[in-house]
Order: structure tokens, then sequence, then C-alpha cells
């Protein structure tokens, strides 16, 4: 008996060790694969991407860049301009047709410019549009004035959103944030890009608001804004970008976040990161000082900022857009107007 006790307690001892050594190797395991998720993905999610955006010494001017991993920027074309005709905040998007359509204006004239194309580098004037601002509900425009329009196509709905900011107070040389206290985010929406809604309120919040870029993500609605109170003690989240969210893309859209960057920041542009694991945010640091960049696994946050060394974006360039492009077009891109993209 007492042999048959030693014989199963030292079994027991075995079987212990080897449950020891399969946790300890599950666990090295476990943190091998935690080690290769956090490491970026052998094969990027997205070949390059574009930066359509205008010059500090030429505002309203469109200008390509591009990037390889979504962090380093160069400058193409020798720094000249890309289309002679365009003016205005540069907006790209995808249309339901699979062109590309990108959006202009003057922002004290009537109309807002679209233009299409197939290729990012022949584009051709599709249509002009007024949306009369003066109809809008629950709004009195002080004058006529389409800030920084932009647009989403969005699936689900099978309609475009363009959205843009105008103000209801007046200019006043004495008090130069009077007419910015004043902006608010208005929109209007298609489904053939020909015929458009007359424009409404996008958000029902009474905050001063501009530059609002939509984006969708897991079955929400995401909206960037810039807060553009000037900020105080009593309202020291002016200037910066915050983020609110709805069900639909025209909302109703909840109360804006907590400032994701520092205050006198403005014109957000958002692409996917490049390893597939979330959004890079970059953000001008006005008027035309830097671009600041921060990261998040989702839109819903939380934020945190990118060292500066990590990225380099054109020192003159100031806003645009930013989309991912695959190889064909980003071949097609750097054909027209020399010069690669740096990684």
């Amino acid at each position: 008996m007492t042999m048959g006790r030693s014989g199963m307690g030292a079994r027991a001892a075995v079987a212990l060790s080897l449950a020891v050594l399969a946790i300890a190797t599950g666990g090295r395991a476990d943190s091998q694969r935690r080690m290769r998720s956090d490491a970026p993905a052998d094969k990027p999610a997205h070949y390059a991407y574009l930066f359509a955006h205008m010059m500090k010494q030429d505002y309203g001017r469109l200008y390509y860049s591009i990037s390889r991993d979504g962090l380093h920027w160069r400058v193409l074309n020798g720094g000249k301009r890309v289309h002679k005709e365009y003016r205005g905040h540069p907006d790209i998007c995808t249309g339901h047709d699979g062109r590309f359509y990108l959006l202009g204006n003057y922002e004290r004239r009537p109309e807002i410019t679209i233009w299409a194309s197939s290729d990012l580098v022949t584009w051709s004037k599709h249509i002009e549009f007024r949306p009369d601002i003066y109809k809008t509900p629950n709004f009195k425009p002080a004058m006529r004035y389409h800030g920084a329009p932009k647009m989403l196509y969005d699936k689900p709905s099978g309609r475009y959103v363009i959205t843009w900011h105008s103000t209801c107070r007046k200019a006043d040389p004495k008090k130069p944030e009077h007419f910015w206290s004043g902006m608010r985010t208005l929109y209007v929406t298609s489904r053939s890009l020909k015929e458009f809604t007359a424009p409404k309120r996008l958000f029902a919040f009474e905050m001063a608001t501009i530059d609002v870029l939509l984006r969708p993500e897991g079955g929400r609605y995401y909206a960037i804004i810039k807060d553009e109170r000037y900020p105080s003690f009593d309202w020291p989240t002016g200037k910066t970008l915050r983020i609110s969210s709805a069900e639909t893309a025209l909302g109703p859209y909840g109360k804006p976040s907590a400032p994701v960057t520092p205050n006198f920041r403005e014109a957000p542009m958002l692409i996917p990161r490049g390893d597939g694991r979330g959004w890079y945010l970059y953000y001008e640091q006005y008027p035309g000082v830097s671009y600041g960049l921060s990261t998040a696994a989702s839109l819903a946050g939380p934020w945190h900022g990118v060292y500066w060394q990590k990225y380099r974006v054109p020192a003159a360039a100031r806003h645009g857009c930013m989309i991912p492009i695959t190889q064909t077009q980003h071949d097609a891109i750097v054909a027209a107007y020399g010069g690669g993209a740096t990684k």
C-alpha cells in the first residue's frame, strides 16, 4: 500500500509538473500571439494614400501629395498646381458609380462645384448647384457663405450628404470672433448629384461648428467637429476637434465628446491606418503652422497623439482631404505628376 501511495504521489507530481509547463508555455504562446497582433501587418491594408490640398502661399488651389504608409508625405508635380481651374477646400468622395467626386467652392459665391474623375488624374466639371441657405429652417444666415464643403456617400441609404458651414452673424472688424461664433453646419442630400434637397441644420445643439467630417463605423456615424467658439474659462473646449455620433448619417447627433486635440486645431482629415488597426486623424495647427496627428483603434476613441518625428507632412500644405488609393491609382497619379512616395 505504501508503494501504491508513493506511485500515485509520483504520478500526481508528474501531472502537476506537466500542467504547470502547459500553463507556462500557453502563456508564452498567448504573449507571442499578442505581440504578433500588435506588430504591423506584413502586407499593408492599403497600398498608398493621396492628400489633395491647398498651399499656404496659394490658398484655394489644388495640389497633390502622396504617401505609401499614411505617415510620410511628398508633394507631387514639382510643387505646382495639378488643376488650373479648381477653387476651394478640396474634399474627395468615392461615389455610387465608382467614380471620384471632388467638391470645390468660392466661399462667398452662391454655387458649390462638383468635379468628377475615374482615375484621380483627369477631372471634369460634373455640376454646379446653388443651395438656398436663406430657406434653411431655424437658421437666419447673415450672408451667403459656404465654408469648406465636404461629402459622404452613404451606401445604406443610397444618398450623398454634403455639409458646409454658414454664419448667422455678420463680420465685425472690432470683434473678429463674432463672425465665427455664428457658424452652424448645414447640409443637403442627393441620390443623383443632379438634384438636391433644401438645406437643413445638421446639429440640434447650439454650438458654433465648422469643418465637419462624417464617417461610418460599426453601425454608427461619427461627426468630427471643430468647436468654433473661442476658448475661455467658461468655454475651454473652444477651437478644438470633438466627436459626436448617431445611428444615421443625418442624426440626431448626441452631445460632442471632450476634445480629442489641443486648442487652435482645425481642418480634420481621416484615413484608415495602413496596418488595419484603426485610424489616423490629421489636423492643422493654424494659421498654417504645422499638422498634428492622433490615432485610435475606433472612431469612438480613446485617441492619443503620434510623436512628431513619426510622420512628415509638407511644410506649406494646408486644408484638404486624404484618401486611401490602390496601386493602379497610385501609379497613374505618379506617372501624371512625377515623383514617388516616401515610406
